[in-house]
């Protein structure tokens, strides 16, 4: 599915390769680590391996299982990655001959828990684009601009939906029972891929909603979707691109609980100070969903799945979100464009680099 941008501007002339010198994650961690502890937390550099691969050649040279590794969070395989990872104090004694090319353990320490799933705080990204001229330089650097302050839609990433882009179609499928999956592990991927490609629909929709108040006045608005005349002017006037909806399920932004808006003007205002944005719904029995417009908006997309819903757990997702520390340089006798940013867990710097440049990636 090609998403919908939310900025107007044509396609900026860059080349990306996703590698190991043009590409660089590093974890932000979501705490301190104690320095004691049952628990040896490992700082890794690592290139062109995903953490199951580089957790397998830890596995392998230590005697470490995979289940007794911890991980915050897992890397792609291109470029080069920094992260921790955990394993059990009483075996570091084996690591002091490993040696891998593609692996180096930065620093050592020790915590009293063994590192899961979500404990970071996000990512900070560094990326290298190639055969950019002055003009496009100057045009990125708006952009940026643009983008650090008004934000940009958290779509799911193509790295979601597989090389071919249908995950979701067999996710679909495993839910509809025409397709069986024996492994439990992949089957909820492949389902996961479908509530993503379910989400990045509504957002593609939400953000064609968005453009057209931008476009449009009250009158023309209120002939294209028949709201109320009091809904049409409030979300008119709302400053933020993305409109708030009656009903909107909306998030404290970056941590918090979920509520649902009753008062758009002053919600709206929490949304352009970046105290609060809207969260998206991934389809399942134990996710609550909007009422109002915005609930009746999201059944639209999530009709289809009623049928095996008790099937999926569910939850919610920020739509929107700010990349923050945005820096950049422009070294114009290499013709490199360089800029680095940090964004929050489960975001996708493609993402952030295809609203960018209007380029989208595959």
């Amino acid at each position: 599915m090609d998403r919908l941008f939310y900025l107007s501007h044509g396609a900026i002339n860059i080349h990306f390769s996703k590698n190991n010198k043009d590409f660089v994650v590093s974890e932000i961690p979501l705490y301190e680590f104690s320095g004691e502890g049952e628990h040896l937390i490992l700082k890794i550099r690592k290139k062109d391996l995903t953490t199951w691969d580089m957790l397998k050649k830890l596995g392998d040279a230590t005697g470490v299982k995979m289940r007794d590794f911890g991980y915050a969070g897992l890397k792609d395989k291109d470029g080069m990655t920094v992260q921790n990872i955990s394993m059990p104090k009483k075996l570091e004694h084996t690591l002091e001959n490993f040696q891998h090319p593609n692996i180096k353990i930065l620093e050592r320490t020790y915590h009293k828990n063994k590192l899961k799933t979500g404990h970071l705080k996000g990512n900070r990204f560094f990326i290298r684009l190639k055969k950019v001229n002055p003009t496009d330089a100057q045009k990125l650097k708006q952009v940026l601009k643009t983008m650090k302050k008004e934000g940009f839609p958290n779509y799911f990433g193509y790295q979601r939906f597989g090389r071919d882009g249908d995950n979701y179609d067999r996710g679909r499928g495993i839910l509809e029972g025409k397709i069986k999956e024996r492994n439990k592990k992949m089957r909820n991927f492949f389902i996961s891929a479908y509530q993503s490609h379910l989400f990045n629909l509504w957002l593609s929709k939400r953000i064609e909603i968005s453009r057209l108040f931008a476009s449009f006045n009250e009158k023309e608005l209120f002939e294209l979707f028949n709201f109320p005349k009091e809904v049409i002017k409030q979300m008119k006037s709302q400053k933020n691109f993305f409109k708030i909806l009656p009903g909107e399920t909306m998030h404290h932004y970056p941590h918090g609980r979920v509520f649902i808006c009753e008062d758009i003007d002053a919600e709206s205002q929490r949304f352009a100070d970046r105290d609060i944005t809207v969260a998206g719904l991934l389809p399942g029995y134990k996710t609550s969903v909007s009422s109002g417009l915005a609930g009746n908006f999201e059944k639209d997309f999530t009709k289809e799945c009623e049928p095996f819903i008790e099937k999926m757990n569910g939850t919610r997702r920020f739509a929107w979100i700010w990349a923050d520390n945005i820096e950049s340089t422009y070294k114009e006798d290499e013709a490199w464009f360089e800029f680095s940013f940090s964004l929050p867990k489960g975001s996708y710097a493609t993402v952030f680099l295809e609203e960018l440049t209007h380029q989208i990636e595959r």
